[in-house]
């Protein structure tokens, strides 16, 4: 029986196009810090280098440790950088949410959800630090607080779509993949759980498919959708 959801965040409980959170994200990262000295185009490579060794890590450290070794190796002294990146996540990073759609969608099922006792996981992507999903969040009206776990870049060695990223989340919570119906709007980087034995649920609203995988075979919907069927999955 299922117990466990777990829930991808941006593009499924966080509304949004992908494409225009990255180039605002990039906007805010550049005008925080090429003043402080640094070259827009060598920010903008550094960032993506160090996001692609995450996306490749193999479990062998954190993605947190894997960024910064990549990131330094082309700006050298990142130590401003580093000391403010808190700071930047929780105020310039805040502008990014004018790109975003929040609904109260979210709030809802996941308070349906905990309400019958269903263990929640934020199985986002770990590419970043915990304060920018809790700012991310934020914008949903939901905190940590109301999962069991959030995955980001401290605490993970392996990212989407790697089958290490979702085995890592079973052994950090002792669930069976058959316990557990991971929600999201990737058929690469979400739905990939079904390879494991996860029960799964394509969100249709904010579709990221650059690859253009068939979706047919997946139990989907939008949003809303996900909600009905919360409100209708068996008290546990």
């Amino acid at each position: 029986m299922i117990d466990t959801i777990l829930f991808d965040l941006d593009g499924t409980l966080l509304p949004m196009e992908q494409d225009a959170f990255v180039r605002a994200y990039v906007q805010q990262l550049c005008r925080r810090y090429v003043p402080c000295g640094f070259d827009k185009d060598q920010i903008v490579q550094a960032l993506w280098t160090g996001t692609a060794a995450m996306v490749q890590n193999d479990g062998s450290c954190s993605n947190e440790t894997r960024f910064w070794s990549s990131f330094d190796t082309l700006l050298g002294d990142t130590s401003l950088i580093r000391s403010t990146i808190p700071a930047f996540y929780r105020e310039e990073f805040n502008e990014i949410r004018a790109v975003t759609t929040p609904t109260g969608l979210p709030r809802s099922i996941i308070d349906t959800l905990r309400a019958k006792n269903y263990d929640l996981i934020l199985a986002t992507n770990p590419l970043f630090p915990p304060v920018a999903v809790q700012t991310r969040l934020s914008w949903i009206g939901l905190t940590f607080e109301d999962f069991s776990l959030v995955t980001h870049y401290e605490n993970s060695t392996y990212c989407k779509p790697f089958p290490g990223y979702y085995k890592e989340i079973l052994q950090k919570t002792g669930k069976l993949a058959k316990q557990c119906r991971m929600v999201g709007n990737n058929p690469l980087d979400d739905l990939s759980a079904a390879r494991l034995g996860f029960d799964v649920f394509f969100v249709t609203d904010f579709v990221e498919n650059e690859k253009n995988l068939p979706t047919d075979g997946y139990p989907q919907g939008s949003l809303a959708d996900v909600l009905s069927w919360a409100e209708a999955l068996p008290a546990l």
